[in-house]
């Protein structure tokens, strides 16, 4: 009635080989008990064998399988899986873990009763995992029911998978490694400065990749003792070497366990694990410390709605997007898969966090699913899966972020045997460029877990990403001042990032993803916002840019260019966009009711003088009509047309020629 086909365990071969259709359950007709995993979750539930396999054959205990309630039961078990469709079946393809060779008999229907034998057990005859059966005849069905006799082998029973397919080519699996991972990669232990005896884990890269922080335990310069964990950190000192690790010290480390997990764009912030309490210990949660003057101030909880944590350790990881509106978490709730599922939180305006949202049974599993990393371009996560076929005990994944949703990702792709060792691995971390990725591991350490760094195959690098960075200043001082910055994408109305820029802490630095423009706005009490215009279309690449930001103080005399006014080519036609600015110059005059001012148009050099002289003067009466629209009296406006009679910049290039086609205005009275 049938053949059987040895295989040996280790292959790799896709759902789809050389055209080869193969069928995965879809759904579970009939069960006849389930083990237990942990409360809450989906572990060892008989929809764990929908689908593909989980697991490579062998695996050992796969909470991603379907098992029995008795594991070397008296009794027979079953587990019938429904197909999407009818096919002629030539082959079926039965993915064990656990301990495999219970597999008694399989049968073949199409769920009208009438039930086909297709494999019948021999006695003490051992079977292959997988076990693939090629039924001789024409046999046809939607559903198959495999029936296992517990007693034949010790130890617990399970169903990973059952393939079906038309075809007689052997169906396998392997890991779903990204495309072009490279075949050898060089680790680079940090070094003595940076590593120890004891422990160095979950590393955290500034943006900039100038400052290392990691988690370290076992080690006696930790505040609450060697059996405690502290935050380190390191910098990059010239010629590429690390400095020394320095305990970052209190507040953020006390007497009880202290771990870091993430960092801000502009490096004053670190995100941290657990809330501190006032007599020392802790509690599950998330908490922030910023930068001030002073230094990092004491961790304040990041407030997470109908926040709690099943997990049987309280275990926890999470990560904040770069613009710092998005958390990516992993802990276990009453709807996880698992023993540990990623979920989303989105901050609210009242800068309390949203209640986690699992991101669904694409990334999450019924086993490990935790330490995510979200890289600067917002896109692209990187986290950690015992739940589907590897190479260790828990390997490093990435995928991408398909939409605004936060909720559809690509299929996770592993990164490789050549990052992946045997052991678990996980906690990477990669700064704004792109260029290396940090990570720790027990291979080739001082002793415990190490910190490494390797160069970022091309494949699984983020999309690229600029680092803008800079100073607010006074106009007139040229002396840095505080301010609020606040960033969108051109045409969109949403704001994309909002930072406060505080001069005593250091430069502000946002990250934005590049092929995209940007209005960035700086804005403060007594002062008119500016805004620059952050072109990156063209930027296929990491970039850094800095620049230095004027705000103009409100008081007479005062002159202030209008850079984000613009008009059509040749024309007094206002270009969209240009309202934003020019609803700021309202606002003004409108808090300011007895403010009169004078709004000047220059032109480039360009074509005829007498031509550029007019066209500047339509073009202030375009700005003083749009301010009468808004309610402000004429008689509060003035004009006056320079056409190209007073340039700032040399007309030799089109460049300077645009900072000389401009709308300015000047304060004649308060």
């Amino acid at each position: 009635m049938f053949r059987l086909l040895f295989l040996a365990s280790t292959f790799f071969v896709s759902q789809s080989s050389f055209g080869q259709s193969v069928l995965w359950a879809s759904s579970v007709a009939g069960v006849s008990s389930e083990a237990k995993g942990e409360p809450n979750t989906q572990q060892y539930r008989a929809s764990q064998a929908l689908g593909m396999p989980n697991r490579l054959p062998g695996a050992g205990d796969n909470p991603c399988a379907w098992a029995p309630l008795y594991p070397e039961g008296l009794n027979e078990e079953y587990i019938s899986l429904r197909y999407e469709k009818t096919i002629p079946i030539r082959q079926i393809a039965i993915f064990e873990s656990g301990a495999p060779g219970a597999v008694s008999q399989v049968l073949v229907s199409s769920g009208q009763g009438r039930e086909t034998v297709v494999y019948k057990a021999a006695s003490n005859t051992p079977t292959p995992n997988p076990l693939l059966i090629f039924p001789e005849g024409e046999i046809s069905g939607n559903i198959v029911k495999v029936v296992l006799n517990p007693s034949r082998v010790k130890g617990a029973n399970m169903i990973d998978a059952v393939g079906i397919s038309s075809e007689k080519q052997p169906i396998s699996i392997g890991i779903n490694v990204a495309k072009d991972a490279p075949k050898d990669v060089v680790k680079e232990n940090l070094g003595r400065l940076v590593n120890s005896k004891g422990q160095e884990v979950a590393p955290v890269i500034s943006p900039d990749g100038r400052t290392l922080y990691f988690t370290r335990g076992e080690h006696p310069g930790n505040v609450g003792g060697p059996s405690r964990q502290d935050v380190w950190y390191s910098r990059l000192e010239a010629g590429g070497t690390w400095s020394e690790a320095v305990n970052i010290g209190t507040p953020i480390n006390g007497p009880g366990d202290n771990a870091i997990s993430g960092i801000s764009a502009d490096g004053k912030t670190l995100y941290l694990v657990n809330v501190p309490l006032p007599d020392g210990g802790t509690r599950f949660g998330f908490s922030r410390s910023g930068r001030g003057p002073n230094g990092w101030s004491f961790p304040a909880e990041m407030k997470v709605q109908n926040n709690y944590n099943k997990h049987k350790d309280m275990y926890t990881e999470f990560t904040v997007s770069a613009d710092g509106r998005t958390m990516v978490l992993s802990v276990q709730r009453n709807d996880s898969q698992g023993d540990k599922d990623l979920y989303v939180s989105f901050v609210r305006s009242d800068l309390t966090w949203s209640e986690p949202k699992s991101l669904g049974t694409k990334l999450n599993t019924a086993d490990y699913e935790g330490a995510p990393f979200l890289a600067a371009d917002g896109k692209t996560l990187y986290f950690t899966s015992s739940g589907r076929p590897e190479y260790g005990k828990g390997d490093i994944f990435v995928t991408r972020r398909l939409d605004d949703t936060w909720l559809n990702w690509s299929e996770p792709e592993n990164l490789g045997p050549a990052i992946n060792t045997p052991e678990w691995d996980g906690y990477i971390t990669i700064p704004a460029a792109g260029d290396y990725a940090y990570t720790s591991s027990v291979q080739n350490s001082l002793g415990e877990e190490d910190i490494f760094r390797f160069k970022l195959p091309a494949s699984t690098k983020p999309e690229p990403v600029a680092i803008f960075s800079g100073q607010v200043i006074d106009s007139q001082s040229k002396r840095p001042v505080p301010a609020t910055i606040r960033v969108r994408q051109a045409e969109k109305e949403a704001e994309f990032a909002r930072m406060d820029y505080e001069p005593t802490t250091g430069d502000f630095k946002l990250v934005l993803p590049t092929q995209k423009i940007y209005q960035l706005t700086a804005s403060r009490e007594g002062y008119f916002a500016t805004t620059e215009t952050v072109d990156l279309q063209k930027e296929k690449r990491y970039r850094e840019i800095r620049k230095v930001i004027s705000l103009f103080p409100i008081k007479a005399g005062q002159k202030v260019i209008l850079r984000e006014v613009l008009f059509e080519q040749s024309k007094p036609v206002l270009l969209p966009g240009s309202e934003e600015e020019l609803n700021r110059l309202v606002d003004i005059l409108k808090q300011y009711p007895q403010m009169e001012i004078l709004v000047e148009g220059h032109t480039d050099n360009q074509g005829d003088w007498n031509l550029n002289m007019k066209l500047s003067e339509d073009r202030v009466r375009t700005v003083k009509s749009y301010l009468a629209d808004k309610g402000v009296a004429d008689s509060r406006v003035q004009t006056k047309a320079w056409g190209p009679s007073k340039p700032i910049a040399s007309n030799e290039t089109e460049e300077k020629r645009r900072l000389n086609r401009r709308v300015e205005f000047t304060i004649l009275k308060l």
